[in-house]
């Protein structure tokens, strides 16, 4: 009778233990696999160096699993734990009050005098050696509950810095935050002075400020993303705006003047680029062309490229001249957008008289076909750069054309592109690129090379594109009888 007794009070104490640690149990789980995610997500983003996540992971994992494991249904589930575990707990117990430290430290700030960072350092030296005396004399219990004497401090230097007229810094949705913050710090400091049994209180409140901490700060976090979305929405619609007003600014279509037949290829390595070209179509037979690269990539070297073709519209008048168009543009760019650079080439082609002239700053060389004698020409004649010094001057250098002959005019990003074993395409394979192709029409060449390059990575690599490609190709037909 005594023992059917024991036994049915022992189930009872079972079942009450059981129903008494189940909302533990609970907030046990969400918050360590809270705090787990929330560590995940930090290792994931780092370079964002949004370190709130690390914080609050590294204080809500190790917690939530040491809230877990005093619980009675983990306890039957896996047992008692052994002699090693109070020193384990205690260690977590020490060793999460750093990381919730610094939690607050990020949104309060260093305090006054770098009060809070002090209290972070002193608290660490404390904690370490607290711990090694409790391994040393082997005694889980010498110390009271770890971060007792925070619970004085912390109000110390919340009330001097406001004193002193300290000004955290600015957090978006502060009074969210503060009333998480202050449920965790007031169920924290109910709970490690209940610890020391001078009032009868129940330590287990603890685990539901953390819970409510928890809850604003899924609340902040899903307006910042929200917030991010819309940003990102309008951001959108800006670029799509952007590519559309590029567009508008780059010839549709090649002109058709005389003996030159033109290709052109454009491969922006971002919705918007700084690379710009344009063709300049004077009197029957004479074509002139421009290519630019404006340092940088995005918006702001399209904003660049943009000023760059109001600048060739204005030099129209002396478009027989390239020196003058080259200078008319550093001229320009110096005045209107300082700081900002650019390499361009300008190329002027006469079929009556058979010359071609150009002028370049920065710029890769020109490169001229001679189909008859199958060489390849390397026109680098430059100048400096374009926006370093607004009264540059720059040469101008002629060449003969030839019925048969190619001219390729190009950007940087031609020939610059590399593999995933880190190979330049280059202009050596370039050379042998035109000499190989020499017999296709000029749409078919630049489209084959276009792919080509872009095709370099090869051999299954992510590699992106690294940077704008402009190539315009202009084949040289019959010319008209030489006018001295």
């Amino acid at each position: 009778m005594i023992n059917a007794l024991l036994v049915t009070v022992s189930e009872e104490q079972l079942r009450s233990n059981l129903r008494q640690d189940l909302p533990l149990v609970i907030l046990g789980s969400i918050i360590a696999a809270i705090g787990v995610a929330a560590v995940v997500l930090y290792l994931s983003r780092w370079q964002s160096r949004e370190r709130v996540l690390l914080w609050f992971g590294l204080f809500a994992g190790p917690y939530g699993l040491r809230l877990l494991t005093n619980t009675t249904p983990f306890q039957i589930a896996f047992g008692e734990p052994q002699g090693f575990w109070p020193f384990i707990n205690k260690l977590v117990e020490f060793a999460t009050i750093v990381p919730a430290l610094l939690l607050f430290e990020n949104f309060y700030g260093k305090g006054w005098r770098s009060s809070v960072r002090w209290l972070i350092w002193a608290y660490g030296v404390f904690a370490t050696i607290a711990f090694t005396s409790i391994v040393i004399q082997r005694r889980p219990d010498l110390f009271p509950a770890a971060g007792i004497g925070t619970v004085f401090l912390l109000p110390a230097i919340l009330l001097l810095g406001r004193l002193m007229g300290y000004k955290p810094p600015h957090v978006q949705d502060r009074s969210v935050l503060s009333l998480g913050l202050l449920a965790l710090f007031l169920t924290f400091a109910h709970d490690r002075i209940a610890s020391t049994r001078l009032f009868d209180w129940h330590a287990d409140t603890e685990p539901y400020g953390l819970f409510v901490l928890i809850c604003c700060l899924g609340y902040v976090a899903t307006r910042r993303v929200l917030a991010n979305e819309r940003l990102l929405v309008s951001l959108g619609e800006e670029m799509r705006a952007a590519t559309r007003i590029q567009s508008s600014i780059l010839p549709r279509t090649s002109p058709e003047t005389g003996s030159f037949n033109l290709a052109v290829r454009y491969a922006p390595m971002t919705a918007v680029a700084g690379d710009f070209y344009d063709f300049l179509v004077f009197q029957p037979g004479c074509l002139g062309i421009v290519v630019a690269d404006v340092t940088g990539h995005g918006v702001p070297a399209a904003l660049v490229a943009s000023m760059v073709k109001v600048a060739v519209s204005a030099h129209m008048d002396v478009g027989a001249e390239p020196g003058k168009v080259i200078a008319g543009l550093n001229s320009s760019l110096c005045r209107q957008a300082r700081g900002q650079y650019a390499s361009a080439v300008y190329v002027f082609l006469d079929q009556a008289r058979r010359i071609g002239c150009y002028s370049a700053g920065g710029h890769p060389p020109l490169l001229l076909w001679h189909r008859a004698n199958r060489t390849l020409l390397e026109l680098n004649e430059n100048g400096l750069l374009l926006g370093v010094r607004p009264s540059e001057e720059y040469a101008q250098t002629e060449f003969t054309l030839e019925a048969g002959d190619r001219l390729l005019v190009y950007t940087d990003g031609l020939v610059e592109a590399v593999n995933a074993r880190g190979e330049a395409f280059g202009e050596a394979q370039l050379g042998e690129f035109i000499a190989t192709h020499q017999d296709l029409p000029a749409e078919q060449f630049a489209e084959r090379l276009l792919d080509k390059v872009l095709g370099w990575p090869e051999n299954g690599s992510t590699r992106a594109q690294a940077d704008d490609i402009t190539v315009v190709v202009i084949d040289i037909g019959n010319l008209p009888e030489q006018i001295p």
